[in-house]
């Protein structure tokens, strides 16, 4: 019969245990002391037991009261200790966090933030792993992910966004001559072989492709890569030149080449699912990740 016990119920018998008498423990319950006795009926038609007795100096707890009191104050401290959403505190939280960015994110954004996530929330299990495009919502909507760190045009619809920041491209190569010759005006940089980035397809078109057509210009592409690092790493000692974000840069043995203008820059965000948009951790890690990208820019 224990499990037809409610709230309301154990609240009633801690309060007579507490205050001897239905009037006591009805004004401590801000009810009337009617409903106080209507609970007490109740609960003896479930427990099998009279649980209290008028005595002359209020109600007595039987001895089967008396077993389960302790009881009884554990399972309401343990309820009250329950906090709010509002109330979480990240030292306090336990869980896994799964965090899926480019490789581009992963540097600018989530390095930082798991040093954070270590000093401000010990307890919590940070996962990074890398965008799967294809399998983003699908994830999300699955709980396998729990925050993305992308560009916005990666960012299936349905999901909440928030904007983080607009990165900028840079011209650069590994040819330090080449790089050495003052400002470079677009057509002449279109003499020079490009590597782009591509993650997940083997293409030669890059994002920079049609600011240039509208500039009247066509590149010549020769390298692909699948993320930036590894474009980083092709450039250096060779001569190609590339566009890539300005946050990556400065970089050893890459140099930047000085333009008129450039392409224009994209939308950093972070993503989640709308299930996840009432979590305080959530909000807080977004929070922490805003404001650490903020100092960093105000250092630069």
């Amino acid at each position: 019969m224990i499990d037809k016990l409610e709230l309301t119920h154990l609240r009633t018998l801690d309060a007579l245990n507490r205050f001897a008498t239905i009037s006591a423990a009805a004004e401590h319950l801000d009810v009337s002391q009617q409903a106080v006795s209507l609970q007490l009926k109740k609960l003896r038609t479930i427990l099998g037991d009279p649980l209290f007795v008028r005595t002359g100096q209020g109600m007595a707890p039987t001895p089967y009261a008396k077993l389960i009191a302790p009881r009884i104050g554990q399972v309401l401290a343990g309820l009250n200790a329950i906090p709010l959403p509002s109330e979480v505190r990240p030292e306090q939280a336990e869980r896994t966090l799964v965090i899926s960015g480019t490789d581009y994110t992963q540097k600018v954004i989530v390095a930082d933030l798991v040093r954070t996530l270590r000093r401000e929330a010990p307890k919590v299990k940070v996962a990074v792993v890398d965008i799967e495009v294809s399998a983003l919502t699908r994830k999300l909507h699955q709980g396998e992910i729990d925050l993305i760190f992308t560009v916005d045009r990666y960012v299936a619809s349905g999901l909440v966004t928030q904007p983080l920041f607009l990165e900028q491209y840079r011209c650069v190569t590994g040819n330090r001559a080449l790089a050495g010759g003052g400002v470079m005006s677009l057509e002449a940089l279109m003499a020079h072989d490009f590597i782009v980035t591509n993650p997940g397809a083997a293409s030669f078109t890059g994002s920079a492709d049609g600011w240039l057509a509208r500039q009247g210009l066509q590149r010549r592409v020769v390298a692909s890569a699948p993320s930036f690092f590894m474009a980083l790493a092709c450039l250096r000692g060779s001569d190609l030149v590339a566009f890539m974000p300005a946050r990556l840069l400065p970089c050893d043995d890459v140099f930047e080449i000085a333009l008129p203008k450039y392409p224009p820059g994209y939308q950093v965000v972070a993503a989640h699912h709308p299930n996840a948009q009432n979590d305080p951790f959530i909000a807080w890690v977004l929070e922490r990740a805003k404001a650490r990208l903020v100092s960093a820019t105000s250092r630069a």
